[in-house]
């Protein structure tokens, strides 16, 4: 490899790529160096529908402050579940991102205020909830219900 080839890729952009889960959807959070710019399978955050839900997504905006997020853009893509674990997925691959993005770019000391006033709000912010749909059995309508019996 000739070095003036080199001096192109010393373009690389500061990028850290994390995830987000709730039950059966998946986010994955793209986070590079930019100018605070937020979307969302390719459309802007504030497009996000429910309304009512649109909310929780901007929990790690609201929580950080806007300036946190100033100087990143995050693209953030997401697919499977229902609306609502696809909201929390968003949201949890946000605030890991900017995190991720902190440790590695900025400095630990800033990460770690970061990390305890998400931790401190809500936990799923930063820690992915393990709870699954338990299966259905034979011998009743779900996981646990039995169906009636009767005697005579």
């Amino acid at each position: 490899v000739s070095r003036p080839e080199m001096s192109k890729e010393q373009k690389i952009t500061e990028s850290v790529q994390t995830f987000g889960r709730k039950r059966t959807a998946t986010a994955v959070a793209h986070c590079k160096t930019g100018n605070g710019l937020v979307k969302i399978n390719g459309s802007p955050i504030e497009l996000l529908t429910p309304p009512i839900l649109r909310e929780k997504v901007m929990e790690p905006f609201l929580l950080l402050g806007k300036d946190k997020f100033a100087n990143c853009d995050i693209r953030v893509r997401v697919k499977g579940g229902g609306y609502v674990s696809q909201i929390y997925a968003i949201r949890q691959a946000i605030a890991k991102s900017i995190v991720a993005y902190y440790q590695k770019y900025v400095d630990e000391a800033s990460k770690k205020e970061l990390k305890e006033k998400l931790l401190s709000y809500d936990r799923t912010l930063l820690v992915a909830d393990p709870r699954r749909k338990e299966p259905k059995k034979f011998g009743g309508p779900g996981a646990r219900a039995r169906y009636q019996k009767s005697y005579r």
